[in-house]
């Protein structure tokens, strides 16, 4: 019996989108020769999107067609202009003319009819021949869906251009404004779908989101991911997997520029873990990041501080009050301090920009001050959880320190946080005020330290010009976790006139 060999079928051929992030989704970009729908409410930028694809085939050589329905070819070049494109090159065809909209006209594609339904597929047709193009926009599909007038027709029409463009070796986005969203016809026909999404926010700027639906014969990252719509188009921030990005470092414990905080920590902070400050408003949280990030710096690593909260202006004079003066180190380009606007920056661009500083700026010390302001960034509790688990376990591969802090409710009393976080942080520190002697004063405590063995004990903390002071253990403290702490010890507090017994740090 003989049997028929089928040949061996050649590697598929990957074609870049024009944007990277796209690309980093699909694992390296669109099958060639293949028909995609791209589907999104108005505004989401799939005419951008589309744009952005034919530009980037005219850099590589190869010719581009807008076909186009819905706009004119003058909108069409006022949209690249707004981004800093030219569409000198770019072949536009117009569906929608002045003769279409001649009322005596019976060859209008505005009169829905079979007849100009096969009359509007015969002139796609042939510009395709004349033009021979390596990659074809079609915008859009709603126009083409009204002149059908039933799915059927249309099912066959869109087959029939599939057809079509498959045997002239052509690449094509089909753009649909999601008009009939009961319609899936689409997405049976076409080779890979990709949904583009806006949502409106009580407060901000909206917020842009896409998903691969399907793509066929290739592997991609699923879920959402973050977009952004400006000038110079659209940049895709890839949803983080942490799992994709493991790597070997050396786990070498850094002092943080305070004796007595890396007495209780065990020695210090470790490469490759996280650490949780956590107290009241004013305690000093930002002022202890500080003086890590300032160690960090001095021995030579690369350093980004996320402030959510604080200005940069008070930032700086308080950090110089404090005897530390960050700014030879930012002219220099060890440190980036950036001010983050939660209303502005969605979760995906944040954790592109984290990436981009360990990546691009050998970023190895990392501080997000704070979490309460992140938080609002998020959608929910449950996804700020998820979004930091995957940004916390991708620094620890990276070998990243990475500082964050916790702003906790209420400066006496009860103390209670947005979220707890802590279970997530390979170390935590908890600071907290306490009455004295009629003064209000500050404590330290480290809860925990996965990496070493930390002191259990209680101190106080002074910050001033001479950089981070740490107390004796304060023995007869009580009720610092509660919220309501009381000290009956006989240990001398700092600064007073029995304080000479006491450990202090300065740097």
């Amino acid at each position: 019996m003989n049997t028929v060999s089928t040949p061996p079928r050649p590697p598929a051929i990957r074609m870049s989108t024009g944007i990277a992030g796209l690309d980093d989704i699909l694992c390296g970009g669109l099958t060639a020769q293949r028909v995609y729908l791209v589907e999104g409410s108005p505004g989401t930028g799939k005419t951008t999107l589309g744009l952005q694809f034919l530009l980037n085939g005219i850099e590589r050589g190869e010719s581009g067609l807008y076909i186009t329905l819905s706009e004119t070819a003058d909108e069409l070049d006022a949209v690249a202009h707004s981004h800093g494109w030219t569409t000198d090159q770019l072949h536009v065809f117009e569906l929608a003319t002045d003769d279409a909209l001649d009322p005596e006209s019976q060859q209008s594609v505005f009169h829905p009819s079979e007849v100009e339904l096969g009359e509007t597929t015969q002139s796609v047709m042939d510009i395709v021949d004349r033009i021979k193009p390596a990659r074809v926009v079609f915008d859009s599909l709603s126009e083409m869906r009204l002149l059908a007038q039933n799915p059927l027709r249309y099912r066959r029409q869109i087959l029939a251009l599939k057809q079509f463009f498959a045997s002239r070796q052509c690449t094509v986005l089909l753009l649909d404004d999601k008009s009939n969203l009961a319609d899936q016809h689409l997405h049976s026909i076409a080779h890979g779908v990709l949904s583009l999404e806006q949502a409106a926010q009580e407060f901000g700027k909206e917020r842009r989101r896409c998903i691969v639906i399907k793509m066929r014969g290739i592997k991609f990252r699923g879920g959402f991911h973050d977009y952004i719509l400006e000038t110079g188009g659209i940049r895709m921030f890839p949803r983080l997997v942490a799992n994709e990005h493991v790597g070997e470092f050396v786990a070498r414990v850094s002092a943080t520029g305070s004796t007595g905080l890396d007495t209780l920590l065990g020695g210090g902070l470790t490469a490759g873990t996280n650490t949780l400050i956590a107290g009241p408003s004013g305690i000093g949280k930002t002022s202890m990041t500080v003086r890590c990030v300032l160690t960090a710096l001095e021995r030579g690593e690369h350093a980004a501080f996320y402030l959510f909260d604080e200005g940069l202006g008070t930032f700086h004079m308080r950090a110089q009050a404090l005897g530390m003066d960050l700014k030879p180190y930012i002219d220099n380009g060890q440190l980036s301090i950036f001010h983050i606007d939660p209303a502005e920056l969605s979760p995906g661009e944040f954790a592109q920009k984290l990436r981009d500083a360990v990546e691009l700026k050998n970023v190895t010390f990392l501080v997000i001050d704070s979490l309460n302001a992140y938080l609002q960034a998020m959608p929910g509790e449950q996804y700020l959880i998820l979004q930091m688990h995957e940004l916390l376990s991708y620094l620890n591969q990276k070998g990243v320190t990475t500082m964050m802090v916790l702003g906790q409710h209420g400066l006496i009393g009860e103390v209670r946080s947005d979220i707890d976080l802590s279970y997530l942080s390979d170390s935590t520190v908890l600071l907290r005020f306490f009455e004295s002697n009629g003064r209000l004063r500050r404590a330290i405590t480290i809860m925990k330290n996965r990496t070493s063995d930390h002191a259990m004990s209680i101190h106080e903390l002074q910050l001033g010009p001479e950089g981070l002071m740490i107390g004796e253990p304060l023995l007869g403290f009580e009720g610092v976790l509660s919220g309501l702490p009381t000290y009956r010890g006989s240990t001398p507090m700092m600064g007073g006139p029995a304080a000479a017994g006491q450990t202090s740090d300065q740097h």
